[in-house]
């Protein structure tokens, strides 16, 4: 098989660099080692820039989104039992941010591709890049236990942390740059209405916990625990009761209900430059990781596929090789800014092993700050709704 663009997985980045070329008039072929059902329905980021946002809207999959998504101008700080909001809308000029899981995102995307008419082939085995540095590299693979090969202009890598495609540059061509935190996030979704219109961001002696949602019905939230914790020592009642103690504010309280599912997920700063090898492009977690405090994953991986869409539609439609050449280097200075502000929210809210009295006092002195100075809230909610670059 032929096509112009092989996408090396269907999570949003893969799904979304397949859309945008399609609305250039450009083939590509998405191939999947999950099942269709596995890749729509896993949970994972749910917080939208306001660019994301407006990027689903643009390139026509945003109507489920607009309906559904709950938008919001704020957040709230929660530390010594009391709230402090940052207002989003007063801060940036009215920009906000949109709340709509990442899976309801691929569905989004799966369906208007498939409406389509093109390919997205699920449950692909022992995938291998061949001939990168080449004008026609290739994708091989199993399908439904028969050998397929696939020539190609472009490979994007969408594959995410754990797929082939990074694995597919040559030793000693990357550079990894890599922190692991000393703690882990337990996430429950829970059958519940959430107990705060905005999520809460809670600084509390016990560790970290956020109140988050996925819908007007369904309560998304997180505790901080151990980075050795195993799942199957947290009861549903003990996770309430650890919520509940963490969230603690005058005057207010944490409705419980059904955990529908729970599991811990390490916490962890990585990325590789450069981003591409020869005519092979990394795009999302296949190339940068960073810690889920700032929820800036997925705004990521929909801001490398939209430079890279564009980028590849400058070299079909004139030859131009300039933008892929730059790929890397457009992509790199947005993924550092969102790893300086997930590393900042995360230094200043979580609780590190062994610290003591004199970090927790200097912790406190960056919350007090970054609530009472007007710069430093605006700084904090202008990274927080997608900061957007004037040069």
């Amino acid at each position: 098989m032929r096509t112009q663009v092989a996408i090396i997985g269907a999570g949003p980045a893969g799904l979304m660099l397949a859309h945008l070329l399609s609305l250039e008039g450009i083939e590509s072929m998405v191939i999947e080692s999950r099942a269709r059902g596995y890749v729509a329905h896993r949970v994972r980021a749910g917080v939208l820039e306001q660019a994301s946002a407006d990027l689903l809207d643009s390139t026509g999959v945003g109507a489920r989104m607009r309906s559904e998504g709950l938008v919001h101008h704020g957040i709230e700080l929660r530390f010594g039992g009391r709230d402090h909001r940052i207002d989003f809308g007063a801060l940036t000029g009215g920009r906000g941010i949109t709340v709509y899981g990442q899976q309801e995102i691929v569905k989004d995307l799966i369906a208007i591709r498939l409406s389509a008419g093109h390919p997205i082939l699920f449950e692909a085995s022992d995938v291998r890049l061949h001939d990168l540095k080449s004008e026609r590299p290739s994708v091989t693979f199993l399908l439904d236990g028969a050998s397929m090969t696939i020539e190609c202009d472009i490979i994007a890598g969408c594959d995410g942390f754990h797929g082939v495609s990074r694995d597919s540059i040559p030793a000693g061509v990357l550079t990894t740059y890599e922190r692991k935190y000393p703690f882990s996030w337990l996430g429950i979704l829970a059958g519940v209405a959430p107990s705060s219109e905005e999520l809460i961001y809670s600084y509390h002696e016990r560790g970290f916990a956020l109140l988050s949602m996925r819908s007007p019905t369904v309560s998304r939230l997180y505790l901080q625990v151990p980075a050795d914790e195993r799942i199957g020592d947290w009861s549903d009642a003990r996770i309430w009761t650890e919520l509940q103690t963490r969230l603690a504010a005058d005057g207010w309280s944490l409705a419980d209900g059904p955990v529908t599912e729970k599991g811990i997920s390490a916490m962890r700063s990585f990325v590789v430059e450069p981003m591409q090898f020869g005519r092979l492009f990394l795009s999302g977690d296949a190339a940068h990781i960073v810690p889920p405090t700032g929820a800036k994953g997925m705004n990521l991986a929909l801001r490398d596929v939209s430079i890279l869409a564009d980028a590849v539609a400058s070299f079909y439609k004139g030859g131009d090789t300039r933008l892929l050449n730059e790929y890397s280097s457009s992509c790199l200075r947005r993924v550092w800014r969102a790893h300086h502000f997930s590393w900042w929210m995360t230094s200043m809210l979580h609780r590190f092993p062994n610290s003591d009295a004199y970090q927790t006092r200097l912790q406190l002195a960056q919350l007090a700050y970054t609530v009472d100075s007007r710069a430093a809230s605006t700084s904090l909610a202008e990274n927080y709704v997608g900061y957007e670059w004037t040069t």
